[in-house]
């Protein structure tokens, strides 16, 4: 399975083969390097770690758990691949040449925080109207449940906190690939702000 941790770096436009101009997401993928191999036999399930980036005053445990792949990692991130998929060996490094252009991936990220936001931006609800018996409700939600049962059911769209989420945008498609600069394009946007983390997986 192809999969890495990357850095956003901004948005861009390119030209394709077509001359289409297309808005394309450019991530830094950084060290890239498989800390930890999983299997089904010992831990219950297949998976490899990817350690990324690197910091120098991580703790103790950190140090040991990453001392067989020769790094001190910021980051853990894990990524479940299936039985039959061909292991790679702790200590190896994974750079933007793991992806090919036309590749389809899912990207994660977490998406911008909006702060607290009413119903009308948080949800896109309708503002009342603002004359003929408005009294000025123009932007209230308006009524939030039955007279029974007495409480709000789960999932009931009212003001809150808007964004912040792990959110995963799926099939977008590989349009750049820099083995030099060690970027890839993406096309489209991926969640988050510049500088934020971003994940990207190979779509079946």
């Amino acid at each position: 399975m192809k999969a890495l941790v990357t850095r956003k770096i901004g948005m861009t436009s390119t030209i394709n083969k077509n001359g289409v101009v297309e808005a394309i997401t450019l991530l830094s993928v950084g060290d890239n390097v498989v800390t930890q191999i999983k299997n089904s036999e010992r831990d219950g399930y297949t998976a490899i770690q990817v350690g990324f980036e690197s910091k120098k005053d991580i703790n103790k445990a950190q140090v040991g758990h990453a001392k067989a792949a020769g790094v001190t990692p910021r980051y853990f991130r894990e990524f479940r691949i299936s039985d039959d998929v061909e292991m790679p060996e702790v200590g190896t490094k994974m750079t933007a040449d793991t992806f090919e252009v036309g590749d389809m991936v899912h990207a994660t990220g977490t998406s911008k925080g909006k702060g607290w936001a009413g119903t009308i931006k948080r949800h896109n609800f309708h503002r009342q109207r603002a004359t003929h018996g408005g009294k000025g409700n123009t932007r209230k939600p308006g009524s939030i449940g039955s007279m029974y049962p007495q409480h709000i059911f789960k999932g009931k769209k009212m003001a809150g906190q808007m964004g912040h989420v792990k959110t995963t945008v799926t099939k977008l498609t590989i349009a750049l690939v820099n083995t030099e600069l060690n970027v890839i394009g993406v096309k489209g946007a991926v969640p988050g702000p510049r500088k934020g983390i971003v994940i990207i997986k190979g779509a079946k």
